[in-house]
């Protein structure tokens, strides 16, 4: 796929490729308490981001990149 371009511009600030592993952690730790909270019989279950924390991430978010060189776009 020689020719294949991004179609937005948009690209991680870090060197990180993915942060698959990250999210695999955050929600197995999300699904372990929910299931201990059921089991103890209380109503309120917590909120994703109130048992991980997306800061802790290896990537530290996305920035667009305008114009550019064709080497920052290329798949």
């Amino acid at each position: 796929m020689s020719r294949s371009y991004r179609k937005t511009k948009i690209q991680g600030n870090t060197v990180a490729k993915s942060e698959k592993v990250d999210k695999q952690k955050a929600n197995r730790k999300f699904r372990r308490v929910v299931k201990e909270k059921v089991n103890q019989l209380d109503n309120e279950l917590p909120a994703r981001r109130e048992v991980s924390n997306v800061w802790d991430f290896a990537k530290d978010g996305k920035r667009y990149v305008a114009g550019g060189n064709t080497k920052y776009i290329r798949k």
